[in-house]
């Protein structure tokens, strides 16, 4: 009779933490780690920001294998899983196939291509092949203004390259931050000497050229494409699982009986917001891998919820966001200033928080959504800082 156990596909940030959240509820069956890449675990925040700012900088790893054997789990790196068998309760895996009990889905999302070429950044191999090309480079262009192309083009603008940033949108971060904010954002690229082309799209890449919809033709030693990127499913497309941009689950993360899906690639019913969410970021890919753990091997699965909170750096600055997005934004201090906070509304409730350079107050307002602290209580406490 096989043993089957526990099986993680993913062995990013979200697949670490489930691997070793599942033994740290104190389950003792079998626990595999199934990797895409060759590479132990990592972490990617930095690939996009000191990994090639700084040219020393060392590889990011989240554990190393000696860790993870004492731990009693089972690594299976560079093959990436290519099929899932619900009813044979299989994970297929290169040639062979893994039996489960219960499956953690965390394979992260994969970044959109151009058909023109230019690089990419997602993987370890990815952002070495770019800190390769620094060196030699004077002129880049990042195509996408999204918070991963403003993060590389803060590094290359720190190693002394002139960045352009083409984006097709009238601003950069609209979806992400609201048009007012966006625009604010944007003046940050402005004050660093950054050559910010809005609405106009990629039409040709050649070898030292970039030419745009605009008929205008950019210089360029390096291209790198950072349009967005799509949750990392399609070896899912015949098991029956629910799929609509992500993997859907329930408000504990389960997607099928036993089944369950965290970080990048998990479409979940959020509670606190009462809507379906993906999030790609660090904070909610840990948390949301270690409840999908506990639910995965427990007796009892409950539901996860979360505010949402990214952070991202340019040019020396920090900045980071809680909640959600709305219309109703109040800005407070000036879009000049070295540090500001501005406060979206949804209805009489605070719904989210973005700030620069204010890192001991941000969580502040994160803890107040969870509360769901009314807007007029939340707008009293920011003034009377």
């Amino acid at each position: 009779m096989r043993e089957a156990g526990l099986v993680v596909v993913g062995a990013a940030l979200a697949g670490l933490r489930a691997a070793t959240a599942a033994r740290r509820t104190g389950y003792d069956g079998p626990v595999t780690l199934v990797g895409a890449e060759p590479h132990l675990p990592y972490d990617r925040p930095p690939l996009s920001k000191a990994f090639l700012a700084d040219p020393d900088y060392a590889t990011p790893t989240l554990a190393d294998a000696d860790a993870l054997s004492s731990l009693g789990i089972d690594l299976r790196l560079g093959e990436p899983a290519s099929g899932l068998s619900v009813s044979d309760r299989e994970v297929l895996i290169g040639p062979s196939t893994v039996p489960f009990d219960s499956l953690i889905i965390a394979t992260g999302c994969a970044p959109v291509a151009l058909p023109f070429g230019g690089h990419t950044l997602r993987t370890l191999d990815d952002a070495r092949a770019i800190r390769a090309r620094i060196p030699t480079t004077e002129r880049a262009v990042l195509i996408g203004g999204g918070f991963i192309g403003a993060e590389i083009a803060s590094a290359l603008h720190k190693r002394g390259a002139a960045v352009t940033i083409v984006e097709a949108a009238d601003v950069p971060l609209v979806r992400a931050v609201g048009s007012e904010m966006a625009s604010v954002l944007a003046d940050l690229h402005l004050r660093n000497g950054v050559d910010l082309r809005c609405g106009t799209t990629v039409q040709a890449i050649d070898s030292d050229t970039v030419t745009l919809s605009d008929g205008s033709v950019l210089d360029a030693d390096l291209v790198i494409v950072g349009i967005g990127a799509r949750p990392a499913v399609g070896w899912l497309a015949d098991s029956g699982l629910p799929l609509d941009d992500g993997v859907l689950c329930d408000e504990t993360l389960c997607a099928a009986p036993g089944i369950y899906a965290a970080g990048d690639a998990a479409r979940w019913h959020n509670p606190l917001f009462s809507t379906t969410m993906r999030l790609e970021n660090w904070t909610s890919a840990a948390a949301q891998a270690e409840a999908a753990a506990r639910n995965a091997v427990g007796p009892i699965a409950t539901p996860f919820s979360t505010v949402p909170y990214f952070w991202s750096d340019w040019y020396g600055n920090r900045i980071q966001m809680v909640g959600v997005v709305t219309d109703d934004v109040t800005l407070l201090g000036c879009p000049g200033d070295e540090s500001w906070l501005a406060l979206y509304r949804a209805g009489d409730r605070l719904a989210g928080a973005l700030a620069l350079n204010q890192p001991g107050r941000i969580m502040k307002y994160r803890n107040r959504i969870t509360r769901r602290a009314a807007w007029q209580d939340a707008l009293e406490f920011a003034t009377a800082r």
